[in-house]
């Protein structure tokens, strides 16, 4: 089963979107790391209500494409992070 294949085709820009912010978030001093997934799902529930609209379908897109971010980021890390030992 394949997470994007849930995800409505006007969200998926938020992917890229979304790790490139949490990058950003990231690299700023004083915002703790445990704090920056619930940060980016806040901007991602955001952003998928302006352009799905306010309702229960945006904000389950929100949440989906927030978490394939996250998850996209870390599966590179921890690949990076095995072929480096």
């Amino acid at each position: 089963m394949d997470i994007i294949n849930f995800i409505m085709e006007e969200a998926l820009i938020l992917i890229p979107v979304l790790m490139i912010l949490g990058k950003i978030i990231k690299n700023t001093p004083r915002v703790k790391n445990w704090t920056i997934p619930y940060i980016l799902l806040v901007i991602g529930v955001a952003l998928t209500s302006l352009i799905l609209g306010f309702g229960i379908e945006s904000f389950i897109q929100g949440v989906l494409v927030t978490g394939t971010a996250v998850f996209g980021h870390q599966l590179i890390k921890q690949a990076k992070n095995y072929h480096l030992e």
